[in-house]
């Protein structure tokens, strides 16, 4: 269940954060922690990074609170914030990105020729990722390896979802040509 299906729930636990009950806001943050880390992680691509990220953003719900209307759906807001920071924090500073296995070093079991192509097209993928406008590549994250829709995407970046989806196709079209050489070399 997405924590937003229950909405009259949600609405309760809204008013009791703005209330002040430190209980109602502990359970806020167990029900938006995982996708918040994970939206941030997506685009900052450094585990502890993402974690201090989504705790900042807890913080600005924290302070923000009581500007929020209870009756819209806490999520959108929420992930717009966390989205927000993140974009923003990427442009601020250079971030350390790890291949998950050192060069020349195979995973169990493959091949040195297997794990060379296997990396060579893991490199060309997130250079073609990189090449995207960062909006672009956001909204490709989301879409494709976190299997937001469309409205669910548009509702956290405050676009709506026919601009997500022209992001989305223009993106593609992009990574399509940008990863053609590989789909050559392969066939």
């Amino acid at each position: 269940m997405r924590p937003s299906d229950d909405q009259p729930d949600e609405t309760a636990l809204i008013g009791r954060v703005q209330r002040g009950e430190a209980a109602a806001f502990d359970e806020l943050v167990r029900r938006y922690m995982r996708r918040g880390f994970s939206v941030a992680y997506r685009v900052l691509l450094h585990r502890e990074d993402a974690e201090d990220l989504v705790q900042e953003a807890f913080i600005v719900v924290l302070e923000k609170i009581d500007t929020f209307d209870a009756s819209r759906p806490f999520g959108p807001w929420f992930y717009r914030i966390v989205a927000n920071r993140a974009l923003n924090a990427r442009r601020a500073r250079t971030l350390r990105e790890a291949d998950p296995l050192p060069p020349g070093v195979a995973a169990r079991g493959e091949s040195p020729i297997a794990a060379l192509e296997r990396r060579e097209v893991g490199e060309g993928l997130a250079r073609a990722l990189g090449s995207l406008p960062e909006r672009q590549r956001l909204i490709v994250v989301l879409f494709e390896l976190d299997e937001l829709s469309s409205v669910e995407i548009g509702g956290m970046l405050d676009m709506p979802d026919g601009t997500v989806r022209w992001h989305l196709h223009q993106a593609r079209a992009a990574l399509r040509r940008a990863l053609a050489p590989l789909k050559e070399g392969v066939e």
